[in-house]
């Protein structure tokens, strides 16, 4: 069962991160919106509670929920988009989901690795796979496929302008290996640690100027976003911590993977075989 964290439903304003970006997420649950001239998109949708405090951040930035064309996920955790179908309610938007996800979309959260957390299944419109292209009013994501945490999950990358000059943007799925996750002989996602290494390949070769993710605490949103208001400038701009965030984060799976392989080599039962 995911487990809730305490800050994933308390309220935080919506606010402008660079042109046409935007966060509209809870504390935690990051969600986004992207503007364009032919509508809107959003990524993540947080839980059934989460949604209201995306329409309200929506409209409260001075924009329509019924604008929103496009709905996208970082990864299919009820955390990221067991809210999906109460969102697309509101909007009325497309759903477009990573291949590896699409089976616990369209199930409700059924064939996830690890969780069985279930919310109301949705109809993907569009399935993506790694490199595909989502353009609305002349503004083009990228879908970069970096599974592990699931076999779908999704980092998305895209170019905007702040103060008249042009960024590189990555919002990163997620690159972690959960409590519980099995690197090692695990017959349920037998390629989780072959996924988990390509994720990393992928991340360490993406041009990062602003550094956003899944969840705020990736990238220290509400601190920057302290800092934003006391200082100014734009402290989302942020390579370095990109880069510190990547290596940490694959410092830790190298960690956990030796670890479960010492440990399977030594005969001691798995912590989690399935």
């Amino acid at each position: 069962m995911l487990l809730a964290q305490k800050d994933w439903y308390v309220p935080f304003p919506a606010f402008r991160i660079a042109d046409h970006l935007y966060y509209v997420g809870s504390k935690d649950l990051a969600s986004y919106l992207i503007t364009t001239s032919q509508g809107d998109i959003v990524i993540n949708s947080g839980f059934d509670r989460n949604v209201p405090q995306i329409r309200d951040g929506i409209e409260k930035l001075g924009f329509k929920p019924t604008d929103v064309k496009i709905l996208l996920a970082s990864h299919a955790h009820g955390d990221h988009v067991a809210g999906m179908a109460m969102l697309q309610e509101i909007t009325g938007a497309k759903i477009y989901t990573m291949q590896g996800d699409v089976p616990v979309m369209e199930s409700g959260g059924r064939g996830q690795y690890k969780y069985t957390d279930t919310w109301k299944p949705v109809k993907v419109d569009r399935v993506l796979h790694d490199g595909d292209k989502v353009t609305l009013g002349g503004v083009t994501l990228t879908a970069h496929l970096t599974p592990g945490h699931t076999r779908g999950c999704t980092t998305w990358t895209m170019r905007t302008t702040d103060g008249g000059k042009s960024y590189n943007v990555v919002i990163i799925g997620s690159p972690n290996v959960n409590a519980g996750f099995q690197l090692v002989n695990n017959r349920d996602y037998p390629q989780i640690a072959t996924d988990f290494a390509h994720t990393f390949q992928v991340l360490k070769s993406l041009p990062c100027d602003i550094f956003l993710g899944a969840h705020g605490g990736y990238y220290n949103m509400v601190e920057k976003y302290e800092q934003m208001k006391a200082k100014g400038g734009n402290p989302f701009i942020d390579p370095a911590g990109y880069r510190k965030y990547v290596n940490q984060t694959e410092h830790a799976y190298l960690t956990k993977l030796e670890d479960q392989k010492k440990q399977a080599a030594s005969g001691a039962p798995q912590q989690n075989p399935r």
